[in-house]
């Protein structure tokens, strides 16, 4: 499978993975924590930063009707319906220019989840290099019409799909022009249960579709998106918060800057430890060869005295001869004085 290009960034085989994180609403509504936000995560070397393009209208309707007041279990039950949750949580519009020119100054990527069709034209404004369908829209057609249009790379969250929605949605996207997708694994479930998590799914994505695939992860800690790399993710993405204590839309399943980049360490960890197959020593495990056992003597002999299992012993470390010679020693003669702690070698072995 080839890799794709997100601007001047190589992604998928043989690649880093590509790690993204994603402000959400986090920002509780104020652009000067926006942007608090924003530049920290440009400090803790994300790939991109993510935000999400839609308004409150755009996303749903301003009504209490039953199919859109939010259930008393849900996490956001406090918002009462959809039109309000979505007022709290959006970006926006209106912060668009600074934030994409702050991300200009900093060198980092800014992209966006788009929602509907006038958010893929508000984005398309700025130098946004790739789209994010979220797991809800991966059913709009016309949406997905729309961001394969655009010629960018398209990431695809699956958390809301089954199988034949996300055939649907993979071939949309190649039929209207986009070749460059990554398919991301996702449990829609806040925070995700890890039992809910299926990582093995990611490999199967990528056999299955003949696309790059990764993890989006809401999951509480960072352990679920090491473990996804370990297994072949070439994506992660993952909400994130400031330090401090304060209850943002999504901060009981974000992850605070530090964990965040505490996490990018792992993975990059992660990734240098998978390698190779391979059985030979590396070069640091070739300095303590000599840590393994092999044969000593273990009481005094004269020369001329019989080698027996009172006198030679298979310890570390490993000088001597290699202790699968011990039967072939035992009942030989000594050809000289031996201590204890010499080591035994076929010119001491009569």
């Amino acid at each position: 499978m080839n890799n794709i290009m997100i601007a001047d960034r190589k992604v998928g085989p043989g690649q880093p993975a590509y790690v993204i994180a994603e402000l959400s609403g986090n920002h509780g509504g104020s652009l000067e924590k926006c942007l608090e936000l924003f530049h920290a995560a440009c400090d803790t070397g994300a790939d991109a930063i993510k935000l999400q393009a839609y308004r409150p209208d755009t996303i749903t309707l301003n009504t209490s009707n039953g199919d859109f007041a939010i259930a008393k279990d849900n996490a956001w039950a406090a918002y009462k319906n959809l039109y309000n949750l979505y007022e709290y949580a959006h970006t926006p519009w209106e912060w668009f220019p600074q934030l994409f020119e702050e991300a200009e100054k900093r060198g980092v990527k800014l992209f966006g989840s788009v929602f509907d069709e006038t958010s893929v034209d508000e984005l398309e404004k700025y130098p946004c290099p790739a789209y994010k369908i979220a797991s809800p829209e991966i059913i709009d057609i016309g949406l997905l019409k729309k961001v394969a249009k655009t010629g960018k790379p398209v990431i695809v969250s699956t958390g809301l799909a089954n199988i034949g929605d996300v055939y649907e949605a993979v071939s949309c996207l190649r039929e209207y022009g986009c070749e460059d997708i990554v398919l991301l694994k996702c449990t829609t479930a806040y925070p995700t249960p890890p039992e809910e998590v299926n990582l093995r799914t990611i490999e199967n994505l990528r056999e299955t579709f003949g696309c790059l695939a990764g993890l989006s992860d809401h999951t509480t800690g960072i352990g679920v998106s090491v473990a996804a790399v370990a297994l072949g993710a070439c994506m992660i993405e993952k909400h994130i918060k400031l330090e401090d204590d304060e209850e943002t839309v999504d901060s009981f399943f974000s992850l605070t800057i530090s964990e965040f980049q505490n996490m990018i360490t792992e993975i990059r960890r992660a990734e240098q430890a998978v390698g190779t197959v391979r059985y030979d020593l590396t070069p640091e495990a070739a300095k303590n060869k000599n840590g393994r056992r092999s044969l000593y003597v273990s009481a005094q002999m004269k020369k001329g005295d019989m080698f027996t299992e009172n006198n030679i012993k298979s310890v570390r470390p490993g000088f001597g001869l290699a202790p699968k010679y011990k039967d072939k020693v035992l009942g030989r003669k000594a050809t000289q004085d031996l201590e204890v702690g010499d080591r035994l070698s076929w010119d001491v072995i009569e």
